[in-house]
C-alpha cells in the first residue's frame, strides 16, 4: 500500500513540473506574439503565436485537472490537497492574463503607439522575469529547496518596479494628443499588463506561507 501511495506522490510531483513547463511555453509564445505585434502589427504571425499561447495554456489546464484527479484519489503528498490545488489555481491566473492581453489587442485591433513601446517592453520583461522566478519558487517548494525566501524578495521588488513603469506609461498616454478613446483602450491594456507582476507577487507570497506552514 505504501509503495502505491509513494508512486502516486511521485506521479503528482512529475505532473506539477510538466504543468510549470507548459506555463513557461505559454509565457514564451506570449512574449513572441507581443514582439511581433510591435514589429509588424496584427498579422498572420501574431495570430499564430496567439493560438500557440492558447494551446499551451489549455494543455496546462488539462494537466492541472489530471493532478486534481490524482490528489483526490487518495494520493498523499506532504502539503495538504487544498493548499496545492489553491496554489495551482492561483498560478493559473497568470496565463489567463496573458491570453486576455493578446485577445484584447486582436479583437480591439489595438495599435501600440511608438512612444510607449519601449516602456511596455520593459514592463513585460520585468513581469515575465517575475513569472520565471515564480515557477522556480514553485519547483523549490516541492523540492524543499532553501532558496524560497530570496525569490519572494526579488518578486516583491519586481512588482513595485512594475507599478512604477505602469504609472509612467499611463501618464505618457494621457499626456499625448492621441484620440481620447484610444487613450482609454491603452490604459485598460496597460492595467492588465501590470496585473502579471501583481499576480506573480500574490502567488509568491502564497507559496511562502505554504512553506512556513510546512515547517511548523
Amino acid at each position: 500500500m505504501f509503495k502505491i501511495l509513494f508512486k502516486k506522490q511521485r506521479q503528482i510531483e512529475s505532473l506539477i513540473y510538466d504543468y510549470l513547463d507548459n506555463l513557461k511555453m505559454t509565457e514564451q509564445y506570449f512574449s513572441e506574439a507581443l514582439n511581433t505585434c510591435f514589429e509588424k502589427g496584427i498579422c498572420g504571425d501574431f495570430d499564430f503565436l496567439t493560438k500557440q499561447t492558447h494551446k499551451f495554456e489549455s494543455k496546462a489546464d488539462d494537466i492541472r485537472e489530471e493532478i486534481k484527479t490524482l490528489m483526490y484519489g487518495k494520493a498523499l503528498i506532504p502539503e495538504s490537497r487544498g493548499d496545492i490545488m489553491g496554489l495551482l489555481e492561483s498560478i493559473d491566473e497568470i496565463p489567463r492574463i496573458l491570453e486576455l492581453i493578446l485577445q484584447m489587442i486582436k479583437t480591439q485591433k489595438l495599435v501600440i503607439p511608438d512612444f510607449i513601446v519601449l516602456d511596455i517592453k520593459e514592463l513585460i520583461e520585468v513581469s515575465l522575469e517575475s513569472c520565471d522566478l515564480l515557477f522556480k519558487q514553485a519547483s523549490a517548494l516541492f523540492k524543499k529547496s532553501e532558496e524560497l525566501t530570496s525569490l519572494v524578495s526579488t518578486i516583491d521588488h519586481n512588482e513595485s518596479h512594475c507599478d512604477h513603469i505602469e504609472r509612467r506609461i499611463v501618464s505618457k498616454i494621457f499626456d499625448s494628443d492621441i484620440d481620447p478613446f484610444q487613450k482609454l483602450q491603452l490604459k485598460e491594456l496597460i492595467i492588465h499588463m501590470g496585473e502579471i507582476s501583481d499576480q506573480a507577487d500574490r502567488v509568491s507570497k502564497r507559496i511562502n506561507i505554504i512553506s512556513m506552514k510546512r515547517r511548523v
